[in-house]
This record gives structure tokens, C-alpha cells and sequence, in this order.
């Protein structure tokens, strides 16, 4: 893949809708949430035409804040998974992503600095003044490996009108490793963008 990669949410859409585009403006995949749902079904597809469904992501509970998300390719096989920290995510974002069929942390997903994400969100309850809070605050976070080491990084960037997140490649993966953090900051970002 070409990095950095373009993260696209529609604001104005009913159901998230998310676009994932390579540095050349390539689509990598279109992402989209089913509403209504009491555990989270989110479809994967190459595109936005939904031709071609490329993967899922299923919660293994009904709404709960430390819920496990298994993400699975187009004939069902498990890819990986991510969960939220609990308890520990209520301040900074932190999630743990799993390795297909296997409980050991693989990578560590956390906030660079929660502070940004706080002004943030302030910032767009304001009225008038809100609709800039975009262009003011933008969180970061952090990819490592289990021994620290930094592998990706997301930032929210300018915009006004949408959701705008980069996402760049800080050290050496595997396709399959390079496929699951992609959809663990997926899935980091549907839970975190209605927190700021």
C-alpha cells in the first residue's frame, strides 16, 4: 500500500460511512456501519459501489465499552481482533489488537495525548465557534508493538465538512499485520469519533 492513507467519514450520513484511500487517491475500501444494531456489524468493501464485499467486523458482545471486535475476510475466516482497554480507556484511548484465533496482545493502540481529544470535543459543543473545532484540535494515536516499538500513526486533520484521518506507516509489518491494525484503527475510530 501507498502511504499515507486517507480516512473519509461522511458527517451528514445517516449510517457511518468511512472511505479509505491511498496516498494516489486509490481506493483501498469502503466501510459501512448497519444502523440499528444492538452488536456492531460493520461491512467492508472495496469500493463504494458495495460490488464486492472484502471483509466484516462483528462484536462479540451486545453494547458493552470493553467489547472484543473480530474482523473477518470475505469467506469468514478470522483476521484479528481489537479490544478496548475498559476501565483504563476512560481517560486516554487504549486498545489491545489480537492475532486470529490467539489472546495475546499483538499490538497496543493508544491516545497520544488525551488532553487534544478533551478540547476537542469542548470546542464542538460550542455553538458558531464548534464548526471550526476541526481545524483547531486533531488526536493522535499510536500504534507499538508490544515491546514499544511505533509501527503506524493516525491524526485527525483539518476539515469542515467531514471527518479527515491520516494514517501513516512507522516500521516494518506483515501483510497480515498491516490488514489488522488498519481495521483496529477502523473500528478505534467509529468508537472514538463521538467522543471528540
Amino acid at each position: 500500500m501507498n502511504y499515507p492513507l486517507q480516512f473519509r467519514f461522511k458527517i451528514v450520513a445517516l449510517a457511518p460511512q468511512i472511505f479509505v484511500e491511498d496516498a494516489q487517491g486509490n481506493s483501498i475500501c469502503y466501510v459501512k456501519q448497519k444502523m440499528f444494531k444492538l452488536k456492531e456489524d460493520i461491512q467492508i468493501f472495496s469500493d463504494n459501489t458495495k460490488s464486492r464485499q472484502i471483509a466484516a467486523i462483528k462484536a462479540n458482545k451486545v453494547i458493552d465499552w470493553s467489547a472484543r471486535y473480530f474482523f473477518y475476510d470475505a469467506a469468514g475466516n478470522e483476521i484479528g481482533s481489537v479490544g478496548r482497554q475498559g476501565m483504563k480507556s476512560l481517560w486516554r484511548a487504549r486498545y489491545d489488537v489480537f492475532n486470529p484465533g490467539d489472546d495475546t496482545t499483538d499490538f497496543n493502540l493508544q491516545e497520544e495525548s488525551p488532553w487534544v481529544k478533551v478540547m476537542d470535543g469542548l470546542f464542538g459543543e460550542l455553538p458558531i465557534v464548534g464548526m471550526l473545532s476541526g481545524y483547531l484540535f486533531h488526536p493522535t494515536y499510536l500504534a507499538t508493538r508490544s515491546d514499544g516499538t511505533p509501527v503506524m500513526r493516525v491524526r485527525k486533520q483539518p476539515a469542515l465538512w467531514e471527518g479527515k484521518f491520516t494514517i501513516e506507516k512507522l516500521g516494518e509489518l506483515t501483510v497480515q499485520e498491516e490488514t489488522n491494525l488498519i481495521y483496529s484503527f477502523l473500528m478505534l475510530l467509529l468508537l472514538e469519533r463521538s467522543r471528540g
